[in-house]
């Protein structure tokens, strides 16, 4: 799927080693946000195993996890996912992303967040599309409500970073098909 700035695509295993360094030049970046992140997560084979992990969510329907590239150089800058897909009367999935910090304010993550939305809405026929987002980072939820994300509320506690349970400010997008 082809924007103006950044295209994304389901990531390959020939894209490891690109992952790797995205992961390494940002680890302070992302880890400000993420998940905790165990050592061998920095490794070249647990990358390989992850998007083979991410090939085999996708066939069952689980999860879609894409690489974001820019298109002047066709570099992996970011990542863009759509985890714990329900189905059934939910329809729904979570939506996450991570940016090389030195293309942040570019208009990229806003550009892939559209393109992964449309694609959940049309191929995906997702009804309901939810992502969680630490209060204070107001460049991140800049980027949801550009693309059409409502804020619903906090969920306090939510998602363990770095060993805390952090709250997340809640917004999602409905399908306008739905609407």
């Amino acid at each position: 799927m082809k924007g103006k700035k950044v295209y994304v695509r389901f990531l390959r295993s020939s894209d490891a080693a690109e992952k790797l360094k995205l992961e390494i030049e940002n680890r302070g970046f992302f880890e400000a946000y993420a998940m905790t992140r165990y050592p061998d997560f920095y490794t070249l084979p647990l990358q390989r195993e992850l998007i083979e992990i991410y090939a085999e969510q996708k066939e069952d329907d689980q999860a879609y996890s894409f690489g974001i590239f820019e298109n002047e150089t066709d570099r992996l800058v970011g990542t863009i996912s759509l985890v714990q897909v329900m189905r059934g009367p939910l329809q729904s999935a979570v939506l996450g992303y991570a940016l090389d910090q030195k293309h942040n304010n570019k208009g990229y993550t806003t550009e892939a967040v559209e393109l992964v939305v449309g694609y959940a809405f049309r191929k995906l026929a997702l009804h309901r599309i939810e992502a969680g987002v630490m209060p204070g980072n107001d460049a991140s939820i800049r980027v949801l409500e550009k693309a059409g994300f409502h804020k619903e509320g906090i969920a306090l506690q939510n998602v363990q970073i770095n060993g805390e349970w952090q709250d997340h400010q809640v917004l999602a997008i409905i399908n306008p098909r739905d609407l």
